[in-house]
């Protein structure tokens, strides 16, 4: 784990940064004086209540549609004990640590905002659980994405209670209870509104949204870095480009896009060879020569999604709450349709980019295309299949963003005895999400893995400095460059690990400075 700062949790919002650190690398939280005294001062507002006889819902009422069901006094906090227990009826593979980390560190937020009406021990006892390393088993499926994330939560909170299982800092499946004692946390004993406080939040879809964007930001550079290498290893022109061609449709993503691909391409002898009057290459085919739109159009969204983001960062999400005066008020607050609508976007990108990338990759294996590369850029074509199959992979991944990309934020299953008649669905967009970043990255891995064997296949011409960089990355991995054929899928995973690390970026970066 490497060195990070304190994470301090306040009223405020955090930063993807502050997310990032805690869910991925283990930052360490603590509490802020002003978020202390916000939740002792909305506490005192729930105590008032606790014992009022007029219907409050979530402390003197049942939830969902028994919340006309009158609860009384003495069975209150047995009310929120059970509601965590009944909630936690989560089902499948257990979901990712960072995910988990992220949905507690965000439901923590919300806590220390002081509109949730909980007692301080609840939060504290959060940040020590996330500082301690304790990680709650949470399962694939139990979020329909309204009323929050609730069996999500609910197993977070189940673990904080002492009950369930959870894995230790060492990864070890362990029982909530042991793993508390040894790091000398009091299992939290829920008093009035508590319960409900810790599972009525987006928390899970925002975290799985934010993580997403921090790798997405990296492959949008790393799909510039693929597109440059693949222009170049295919002669094809930098001249469509050029800044003032780009002007003439200002999308800010698409500028960008192109302003990296001249950094990458700048110095390239590979590209000189052809500049001439003999060359004949008017314009090369829409998957090299518009890139930069389809990178920029998929940027373009990551910055819409990382605006709702923001805004959702900014808020506290609970039903009911504590508002600034003092009122105790029930909202709609908790449906995610903005957040599941953004992640369905981003799937749609992220489809896109990895088509347009397979069929770069698919050019550099066609004698018909490459322009003099060897046939799959095998080493004795017929005897060997050089990138064949790799392509195949490529296309088999492609094709499931495809089916990734239909949108779970349009479908609504009514629940709660229609009580809960519409919800967003979205947990399910962040969960297919996270497949198909992942799919993504495995995609742009195999581009840079046939790209650096086509400008190989170049020399004695040598490509610009920057992908030069890239290639030479590459091969420090151990991942060798043309030749006869050999066991191809270890190649290809140590490429992905090499554009998952950001090494590939970073390698360029080098040449070019920072890219945009």
């Amino acid at each position: 784990m490497r060195s990070v700062d304190t994470i301090t949790v306040g009223p405020g919002p955090l930063s993807f940064a502050d997310v990032v650190a805690v869910a991925r690398h283990g930052a360490p939280v603590e509490l802020s004086p002003d978020a202390e005294v916000e939740i002792i001062a909305s506490r005192k507002v729930i105590e008032d209540l606790a014992a009022d006889d007029e219907p409050h819902y979530g402390v003197s009422t049942g939830f969902g549609a028994l919340a006309t069901k009158h609860i009384p006094v003495d069975r209150r906090a047995q009310l929120q004990r059970s509601l965590i227990r009944s909630h936690a009826a989560g089902s499948g593979p257990e979901v990712e640590t960072e995910v988990v980390r992220a949905l507690m560190l965000l439901r923590l937020s919300t806590l220390a905002s002081g509109r949730t009406g909980v007692r301080l021990t609840v939060p504290q006892t959060y940040a020590r659980m996330l500082n301690a390393g304790i990680t709650p088993v949470v399962h694939e499926y139990g979020s329909l994405g309204c009323s929050g994330d609730l069996a999500p939560l609910a197993h977070c909170a189940l673990a904080a209670m002492g009950e369930g299982m959870v894995r230790t800092r060492s990864g070890d499946r362990a029982l909530a209870a042991g793993a508390l004692a040894a790091a000398d946390i009091q299992p939290l004993v829920l008093a009035e509104k508590e319960g409900l406080a810790l599972i009525n939040g987006t928390d899970g879809m925002l975290g799985m949204l934010v993580l997403a964007a921090a790798d997405l930001a990296l492959l949008l550079r790393t799909a510039d870095i693929t597109a440059a290498m693949s222009v170049e290893g295919q002669l094809g022109t930098d001249a469509v480009f050029a800044a003032d061609l780009q002007r003439l449709r200002p999308h800010p993503g698409q500028a960008a896009s192109a302003a990296n691909l001249r950094a990458l391409l700048a110095g390239s002898a590979i590209m000189e060879s052809h500049r001439g009057p003999d060359c004949t290459r008017v314009q090369d085919a829409y998957s090299l020569r518009c890139s930069p739109q389809v990178h920029g159009a998929s940027r373009d969204t990551l910055a819409h999604a990382e605006t709702v983001a923001s805004r959702e960062l900014a808020s506290a999400i609970d039903n009911p709450v504590v508002t600034l005066d003092g009122r105790v008020e029930s909202n709609g607050n908790f449906h995610g349709a903005p957040v599941g609508y953004v992640l369905d976007f981003l799937a749609i990108a992220v489809a896109d980019l990895a088509s347009i990338a397979e069929r770069r990759t698919d050019r550099f294996l066609d004698v018909a295309r490459s322009h003099g590369l060897p046939p799959f850029l095998a080493d004795d074509p017929g005897v060997d299949s050089g990138h064949m199959i790799a392509q195949y992979t490529s296309a088999g991944i492609v094709s499931e963003l495809k089916r990734l990309a239909a949108p779970a934020s349009v479908d609504s299953i009514p629940s709660s005895a229609m009580q809960e008649d519409h919800v967003s669905m979205g947990w399910s967009a962040a969960r297919k999400l996270r497949r198909a970043v992942d799919g993504l990255t495995r995609v742009l891995a195999i581009e840079l893995l046939t790209a650096a064997r086509a400008l190989d296949l170049r020399a004695p011409l040598t490509p610009a400095p920057a992908t030069a960089a890239v290639v030479a990355g590459l091969r420090a991995t151990g991942t060798e460059g043309p030749g006869g054929d050999r066991f191809l899928a270890p190649e290809i995973e140590t490429t992905v690990d090499y554009v998952r690390s950001g090494d590939a970026v970073r390698a360029a970066e080098t040449v070019t400075g920072p890219l945009e």
